[in-house]
């Protein structure tokens, strides 16, 4: 899903889909039997009919129950069940656990070139990775529309002769349609009908294939791999060269997620199934599911992506659109690399003119007639309607205004507690008759778009001194100018207002999310077939959200695999994170959006803002095996028998507590310290065989923390280095997490950093000595 004053999907479908999920039960559960026992998936779709059958009484009522027969990354089924039937099937021997059929939501010119990936210096990650040739980025998400541009596979080599995919026909999407930059597509739908019932495509707009008719997916592929196309702009805004970060990477595409609403775990266990087989070697995953988190033995995504990862796919999800509040971020298991969404040195501003002369300065994605001429202007609070109290109409909600007072006018609405959204006033203004809307709210640069009716944003001190002029005044009026492009003159990155943020409110010693990238106003290709309100189909559209965040980490690892084919997905998250930086372009500390704005800290942007470049060579990584993810299922309360089910491997689960705290991650987050307490780590020298590496600590205020050793010494036969790193208390009183950081160097150029997260919490023992 998009921003929290944006909707990727129309906002009716999306309401649509909420009475959907109130008054629906769910009639298709998954059945997961772990790692694939079989060698042959006939073996495993033949297993799944008998041990269905034993439970519906004859082979041919499995047959017709099962929607999908997971036989490639793992064992498992979905199937139309009622609940008790669910429940006898839980039972039987070689079944984990089963669980309800769930539905997700859906979570560029100027981004690539802020983060310097060009095709100079010939050192850099775009350079010498060949621009990603030969990785294959698998995409979950609404399909994609292949005539664009962005899709054209001119200067494209042959197909990697591993690919496995197929190119999947269906409506208005034939063979022809795959090339040789979108080498697979696959659509699946059966999970979402069946708990829906059939899709009606004379109802909503919508194509039974993977032809996009929603935009995101298109977006996030563009994003991700698309080609240079020249002179691209969303009309006439963010004008330039639109590329993606992968530029000769392949697609693959796995539509699951339809214009009617949502997406359904079914579906997207069955794609993930495929994307294993099909050889992808990164997955991007713009969509989740909001708090309260499932356990990760229960999360579609969490169970799919585990496989993936045990495959060597890198898996990258978005974090969430539900910030600035804390514990809000999704998609939290250690194996996946989860993105928050950050700006760009890019605005796109809309010029006030106020009848006084005066002229403040807003932000606006407008391009109507309304421009140049002045009308007329109220304050919303003085023209509220009968029905609503002062507060509904201050901050422009639904129905709040008097329609004949708004008539013809410009309405200047402000941001309440309850009434937050941009999109909400000015749909208020618009069904109220008036012209525009000036809406005051905290400052953030992500930017509400209305192609037919002005939407003009600006923060709380210009909205208070238009409301000033307001009073001033028997005949208020104001104009605005055309929307025009800014860039280089703006503070960034900052974290997106919008962007989940930790601690993760289901693994809290796991740090979430892991990185930043950019994910407001990002400009990428549309489907046509999805035009805004009272507008022209589109090639190109302007998007903000986790979602657009997350393919510029998904063409990263892209790109560091076709550099080093050999790292592990953990490698790749470790080199992305202990590279990243905390400083914006002016060299000062970044700033996370909020009310107010902070510094930005570990639980807003992970290790930092990612810096691709730095990536290639970060020196060391903190690298793991699927083993180390077993051990941490074990440290989370499963049972034995549902994570042996993980690898078809007897587990007895152990040492809880320290397989917790000693996960090889590239931080560390200490939940509760009372008064001392030690965790490890394992780094492996990715540099010059013969290095030294010294720590430098920069301690949580009120901490102490000691590295041993606090020299690392690589050589020819050293590769591989545990260190210890002690944390003790100062402090007598509780406290919230407080934040540093552990940097390994060599005194050439490797920085090696990761992020520390404490919470000082109180200790009876402490207190009275």
């Amino acid at each position: 899903m998009a921003a929290s004053s944006h909707f990727t999907l129309p906002f009716l479908l999306l309401q649509h889909l909420l009475l959907l999920s109130l008054f629906s039960a769910s009639n298709v559960y998954i059945v997961y039997m772990g790692e694939k026992a079989q060698d042959e998936p006939a073996a495993a779709t033949e297993l799944h009919h008998a041990t269905l059958s034993t439970v519906l009484g004859s082979k041919q009522a499995a047959t017709s129950s099962i929607l999908y027969s997971y036989k490639h990354g793992f064992s498992g089924f979905a199937a139309v069940l009622t609940e008790s039937e669910a429940a006898r099937v839980a039972d039987l021997p070689g079944v984990a656990h089963v669980v309800p059929n769930r539905i997700l939501d859906l979570h560029t010119t100027r981004s690539w070139d802020f983060l310097h990936l060009k095709s100079s210096p010939s050192d850099g990650l775009l350079e010498m990775s060949r621009s990603g040739d030969g990785s294959i980025i698998g995409v979950l998400d609404t399909g994609i529309w292949p005539e664009s541009e962005s899709f054209s596979d001119r200067y494209m080599g042959e197909i990697p002769s591993r690919w496995r995919g197929v190119c999947q026909k269906g409506e208005k999407f034939h063979v022809s349609d795959c090339n040789r930059k979108i080498i697979g597509a696959r659509w699946y739908i059966k999970g979402y009908e069946a708990e829906f019932g059939k899709l009606n495509t004379s109802d909503i707009l919508e194509f039974l294939s993977a032809r996009d008719a929603v935009g995101h997916g298109t977006h996030t592929s563009s994003t991700a791999a698309g080609a240079f196309v020249g002179n691209a702009s969303f009309m006439g805004i963010a004008r330039g060269i639109a590329r993606g970060g992968a530029l000769r990477a392949r697609l693959a595409i796995y539509k699951v997620c339809w214009a009617s609403g949502g997406c359904s775990s079914a579906d997207i266990l069955a794609a993930f199934d495929d994307a294993i087989h099909d050889g992808v070697d990164v997955l991007s995953v713009s969509l989740g599911q909001s708090p309260p988190l499932p356990t990760y033995i229960e999360d579609v995504l969490a169970i799919g992506s585990f496989h993936a990862v045990a495959r060597g796919i890198t898996v990258v999800c978005s974090a969430g659109n539900s910030g600035p509040f804390s514990q809000t971020v999704i998609n939290t298991a250690p194996w996946i690399i989860t993105v928050a969404a950050s700006t760009i040195d890019r605005t796109f501003v809309t010029l006030i003119s106020l009848g006084n002369n005066i002229t403040k300065a807003g932000q606006a994605l407008y391009l109507g007639e309304h421009v140049d001429k002045f009308y007329g202007m109220v304050y919303a609070e003085d023209i509220a309607s009968d029905k609503a109290d002062s507060t509904d109409a201050r901050g422009c909600g639904a129905g709040s205004l008097n329609a004949t007072l708004a008539r013809g006018k410009v309405v200047l609405c402000f941001q309440t507690r309850d009434q937050r959204s941009p999109l909400v006033a000015s749909d208020t203004v618009r069904r109220a008759h008036g012209v525009a809307v000036i809406f005051a709210q905290f400052l953030t640069k992500d930017i509400t778009f209305a192609f037919d009716f002005p939407c003009i944003q600006v923060d709380l001190e210009i909205g208070t001194s238009i409301l000033t002029y307001l009073g001033s005044t028997r005949k208020p009026i104001v104009k605005f100018g055309t929307t025009k492009t800014v860039l280089g003159t703006v503070i960034a990155p900052e974290v997106a207002y919008f962007s989940s943020r930790g601690p993760s409110s289901l693994s809290p010693f796991v740090l979430k999310p892991d990185i930043a990238a950019p994910g407001v106003n990002i400009l990428a290709s549309w489907s046509p077939a999805s035009p805004p309100r009272n507008m022209p189909p589109l090639n190109f559209k302007i998007e903000s959200g986790t979602s657009m965040s997350c393919p510029h980490i998904s063409a990263i690892a892209a790109l560091l695999k076709s550099i080093h084919p050999n790292w592990s997905p953990a490698a790749i998250k470790s080199a992305i994170i202990t590279t990243a930086s905390t400083i914006d372009e002016y060299s000062l500390g970044v700033v996370a959006e909020g009310a107010p704005h902070k510094q930005a800290n570990p639980f807003d942007f992970g290790g930092g803002h990612v810096d691709p470049n730095k990536a290639i060579d970060p020196g060391l990584v903190y690298d793991m095996r699927v083993s180390t993810y077993v051990h941490f299922l074990c440290s989370m309360g499963y049972n034995n028998s549902a994570v042996s089910s993980l690898t078809q491997h007897p587990t007895i689960c152990h040492d809880i507590y320290e397989s917790q705290k000693d996960l090889n991650l590239p931080s560390i987050t200490i939940p509760e310290l009372k008064k001392s307490f030690t965790v490890t780590r394992t780094v492996t020298n990715v540099g010059p065989v013969a290095s030294t590496y010294t720590a430098h600590v920069e301690a949580p205020r009120g901490v102490s923390v000691c590295v041993r050793p606090s020299i690392l010494s690589f050589n020819s036969t050293v590769k591989k280095l545990k260190f210890k790193v002690t944390f003790e208390s100062r402090l007598k009183v509780q406290s919230g997490y407080l934040f540093g950081s552990l940097t390994w160097k060599d005194g050439v150029h490797h920085l090696v950093r990761i992020p520390l997260a404490i919470r000082i919490v109180i200790d009876e023992f402490n207190i009275y000595t």
